[in-house]
């Protein structure tokens, strides 16, 4: 089975994949596994307000978490997530979420997309740009953590890793842009979509290429930027207007109902410069 076991038992439990990234000599925010409102209490005390307590199972979208301040009652906030195990990370302080999306082939090959940097709108992606806004250094050191995870894993197939970039003062030289790892993502995923008619090889052909034994797709991306927009919940609705707009490629999802947060499709567009914010 490709990809293995292995990389599902390591991304679908919060707690092992915090475990396992930090194994790998690679930092995250702070965090601490929760089994009861009594260990919540001693994690808060460590880790501070504000901080963020997820199941450690079957979260995604901002389900599954909910944040603790200055306040909160932790009993209720415990009890809030079903009273499953939980774990509780620090809030991290972040200038952009960006996410590497990338393959490794059956023969141990790589090829990563351009780091994207992504927007989240009430918990849920909104807008994905490609490339990142991010220093050189920065997206080299963001690539280099989606590979050494890959191979810990000996993985074969489409991963993501989604990240935040951190601003570190430097003592006389500015800051410097570095990252924290979130989470591992062991499939094609939404930042990637924009590689459908934005990059040679989309990511759906790509994991194909690589479960299948075949060599690894060019990556390169289409155009000076490339911006992917999902279309969420009434969006779904301007869908006549985006096909009337040169150069826009929409992809709709054939959802039959439009709910709001629900994906329906996304938009793709290449760009000459990064819009505006």
């Amino acid at each position: 089975m490709r990809p293995d076991a292995a990389a599902l038992a390591a991304s679908q439990d919060r707690l092992v994949e915090k475990e396992f990234v930090t194994s790998l000599g690679i930092k995250t925010a702070p965090y601490i596994a929760v089994d009861d409102a009594g260990a919540l209490a001693r994690a808060v005390a460590q880790i501070g307000r504000p901080a963020i307590l997820k199941t450690r199972r079957f979260g995604y979208d901002g389900k599954g978490q909910v944040m603790i301040r200055d306040g909160s009652d932790l009993g209720a906030c415990f009890r809030g997530l079903g009273n499953v195990a939980t774990i509780l990370e620090g809030v991290v302080t972040f200038a952009k979420e960006v996410s590497v999306v990338a393959a490794r082939g059956m023969d141990g090959s790589f090829a990563a997309y351009d780091v994207c940097e992504n927007v989240h709108v009430n918990h849920i992606l909104s807008t994905s740009l490609a490339p990142a806004q991010i220093s050189d250094e920065c997206a080299a050191e963001a690539v280099a953590c989606a590979r050494r995870i890959a191979d810990a894993l000996d993985y074969v197939g489409v991963i993501a890793v989604e990240m935040f970039v951190i601003d570190e003062p430097r003592v006389g030289a500015g800051a410097k842009q570095t990252i924290r790892v979130n989470e591992i993502a062991p499939r094609v995923h939404n930042s990637g979509h924009w590689t459908l008619d934005g990059a040679v090889t989309s990511q759906f052909e790509q994991h194909i290429r690589a479960i299948a034994g075949w060599p690894l797709g060019v990556t390169t991306r289409n155009g000076a930027f490339v911006e992917m927009r999902n279309l969420i919940g009434d969006d779904i609705n301007d869908w006549a207007k985006i096909l009337a707009e040169p150069g826009a490629c929409l992809r709709l999802y054939g959802k039959a109902e439009a709910r709001p947060g629900r994906k329906m499709g996304h938009v793709t567009r290449i760009l000459p410069r990064p819009p505006k914010p």
